[in-house]
């Protein structure tokens, strides 16, 4: 019983009666032996000829398709429909058209998967950067391969790899593609297998080749210092911390963070995101923006949509007034996949066995291949260049008497016998008496074998320059090297991801959360304030204030509201009802002088509840001018308490007051006169200093001293006092529009 369940068997009905003979019996089989039988194989299969790549950069679909791609004759012809190319890789990849292409799309220019993309497209092949934007299907799109692709099969013909049958044994294909360069670190990777994956992420590939050589040349070289940090085909920006990417070179594992690039537009208030991380979609990040606005957690922006067009990504945000980008951007960063880790997880097969390994030991694996490839290249040249000095050693031998040769053939009864006679006539083996056989009958004179002749010297040189090159390591880095150098050269491009450094980047930090109920502000004419809740405003019997003190102004409001307060200094002092205690009405409160930090001397004169930056500030002069001031030039993209220049100082400040909507009101002399205008008349300031524009006609010895809304003021007859252009005179006040007539009414 204890057998039995350790080794959790199974149990199957066998209905064969070829097995065993058991027809009907029931066949026990230990679970364990079911998956090494079954699910192993696949589970090998997936890990070794599916998702892992190998030292060369390719995993076993992409190898079949640019090979595919290269025997069709597109590294140097036109392109040809993708469909004719899904149709021909199908030889070698037996797994269905659909699998095909979408390796393909992936390889190609237009998706941006690649920072060196191996297919030049022709059509909509989707992109990357978004889940929803889908390629056109393969009869519409058209492909060749890309001139790099010259780096992968240069040198394919000289037996530099080797070649394995396809799937039904009809043909062969090559086992790797001999690059010249390190492409396992210049082309973004990733797959699942089972039970491991892999994620490689792409680096700069003139960077690469650099550190390539540096290490050939050096084994000791940092490279850090040549190869800063991964790039990406999206852009955006990478975070650098110099310790976390030394032991994700070091280890082959670890994560790297990446954020959007973005701009500002201040003419439309609207940010624009034009680089996103390379692990996310736009469709994911307005998903994700949207939630946010949904739950109350974002509340600066109104609207954001996906602009992305022909010349590239382009995400819009339009943002409320008066809200700080950059802050908000910050503030994203930190909810949102505009800021991403990417990971890494350098698994490799080498030999056929997966392998995680750090970005010095692949290049050192790759420099171990790229060495092996190299030699069998020369080797392979050497071999081809002996063949051919033997032949030409044979045609020397001619050399001595054409006559002769001539003679045996043309003695020669069968044409069987002409070879034999040959060798045995010259003294030469069967592969020169039938090279010697080949020549063609305007060739035999003493010129043409004098060339061929003369060959065997240089011949001779190059096969003791090809056997120095085998023997002598120093040579096949000198190769290598040169080979690098030359691809960086020709295809190295400019990095796409702006490298910034962590301590240059400014986190976000989450403001504490402000209880938002409501709450009564009372502020005094000597400068007192207080915040009462309501219910022990109900509980409170009359305002205190101190002697001789009364109450300014009083407002409804929450605490989570800004507070702006204006001095007879020409500033302004903002600040949060919350940064204020709860107080009662039987003490005197807070002195904003001593509270805010004012200059001595400087007493507050009017309180004023922002909101959300709307309306506009009226300021009335002695003058009789009026400054009408958008709230928002108040608004600041820092936490800035103190204004200065808060409203001009040409003339004595009379009154002050916040229009949210255009409405009449009535001014006064103290001659007395009186004129009712609307503020519609009065345009809006860029600066906060402006002196305004005259709207009542003040005379010499007189002043301008108050202003009112006409329904406070004792006028009856408003026509006499309406003006339709401004500046006015007004009109004199008649006895019975006088406010001393209201009183004795009250």
């Amino acid at each position: 019983m204890a057998k039995k369940k350790d080794t959790e068997q199974i149990t199957r009905h066998i209905n064969s009666p070829n097995v065993m003979g058991l027809q009907g019996k029931i066949l026990e089989q230990p679970i364990t032996e079911t998956l090494d039988a079954n699910y192993m194989p696949y589970a090998m299969s997936v890990i070794v000829s599916r998702a892992i790549p190998e030292i060369d950069g390719f995993k076993p679909a992409h190898r079949k398709l640019l090979y595919t791609m290269y025997k069709m004759g597109l590294l140097t012809g036109s392109r040809t429909k993708s469909a004719n190319i899904v149709g021909q890789t199908m030889r070698l990849n037996p797994h269905g058209d659909a699998a095909i292409y979408e390796t393909m799309v992936r390889l190609a220019r237009g998706n941006e998967s690649l920072l060196h993309p191996f297919v030049d497209s022709k059509g909509n092949f989707g992109k990357v950067y978004s889940r929803d934007m889908a390629y056109a299907a393969s009869r519409y799109t058209e492909a060749k391969l890309s001139p790099i692709c010259a780096e992968l099969f240069r040198d394919l013909d000289c037996d530099a790899v080797d070649f394995v049958d396809n799937y039904d044994n009809t043909m062969k294909e090559p086992a790797l593609l001999p690059t010249t360069f390190p492409n396992v670190l210049v082309s973004a990777n990733q797959g699942i297998a089972v039970g491991m994956a892999s994620q490689i992420c792409g680096f700069n590939l003139g960077e690469v080749c650099d550190t390539t050589v540096a290490l050939l040349k050096n084994p000791d070289h940092d490279i850090l210092s040549t190869l800063p940090a991964p790039d990406f085909s999206t852009g955006g920006q990478l975070i650098c911390n110099n310790e976390e990417l030394r032991e994700i070179y070091r280890t082959g594992r670890g994560g790297i963070k990446v954020r959007a690039k973005y701009r500002y537009i201040k003419k439309e208030n609207l940010i624009e995101i034009y680089e996103i991380p390379y692990s996310t979609s736009l469709e994911v990040i307005l998903d994700k923006v949207a939630e946010l606005i949904k739950l109350g957690k974002v509340k600066e922006i109104n609207d954001m949509r996906d602009e992305t067009d022909l010349s590239g990504l382009k995400l819009a945000i339009d943002l409320k007034r008066g809200v700080d980008p950059d802050k908000l951007m910050q503030k994203l960063f930190k909810l949102t996949p505009l800021q991403d880790t990417v990971s890494c997880n350098f698994n490799i097969l080498i030999a056929g066995m997966p392998r995680v390994m750090g970005v010095g030991e692949i290049l050192n694996e790759w420099t171990a291949w790229r060495t092996d490839c190299v030699k069998r290249r020369v080797y392979f040249v050497l071999n081809r260049k002996k063949e051919k000095l033997h032949l030409l050693k044979g045609l020397k031998r001619i050399l001595l008497d054409i006559d002769k040769a001539i003679a045996i053939i043309r003695e020669t009864e069968e044409e069987a016998e002409v070879i034999p006679n040959l060798m045995i006539g010259f003294g030469i083996d069967q592969v020169q008496a039938e090279y010697v056989a080949e020549i063609k009958l305007r060739n035999i004179n003493k010129e043409y074998i004098l060339k061929r002749v003369q060959e065997t010297a240089a011949l001779e040189d190059e096969i003791l320059d090809l056997e120095d090159i085998l023997s002598q390591p120093r040579r096949i880095r000198k190769i290598i090297i040169d080979e690098l150098t030359a691809v960086r050269k020709k295809y190295a491009a400019p990095r796409r991801t702006e490298i910034i450094y962590d301590h240059e980047v400014e986190e976000y930090v989450e403001e504490a959360q402000v209880d938002n109920s409501p709450v009564h502000l009372f502020l005094s004419r000597e400068g007192y304030f207080k915040r009462i809740t309501p219910q022990s405003l109900r509980m409170s019997g009359e305002q205190k204030f101190k002697e001789g003190d009364s109450l300014r102004q009083s407002f409804e409001t929450t605490m989570a509201e800004e507070i702006m307060f204006f001095t007879d200094r020409c500033q302004v002092y903002k600040t949060r009802v919350s940064e204020f205690g709860d107080s009662k009405a039987s003490v005197l409160g807070d002195y904003l002088p001593a509270k805010l930090g004012m200059d001595d001397g400087e007493n507050v004169i009017y309180m004023c509840l922002p909101g959300d930056y709307s309306g506009n500030m009226l300021f009335f002069f002695e003058s009789g001018k009026v400054a009408k001031v958008p709230l928002q030039s108040y608004a600041t993209t820092s936490n800035r308490r103190k204004l200065t220049g808060a409203y001009s100082d040409k003339s004595p400040l009379v009154e002050l007051m916040l229009l949210q909507e255009d409405e009449e009101l009535a001014l006064y002399t103290n001659e007395p006169r009186a004129l009712i205008f609307h503020t519609a008349l009065l345009s809006p300031k860029a600066t906060r200093s402006t002196q305004g524009v005259a709207v009542m006609t003040v005379k010499p010895k007189y002043r301008f001293e108050r202003v009112a809304r006409p329904a406070d003021t004792g006028i009856t007859n408003m026509s006499r006092y309406r003006v339709r252009s401004i500046p006015a005179a007004g009109a004199l006040i008649r006895p019975e529009d006088s406010d001393e007539k209201q009183l004795e009414l009250l």
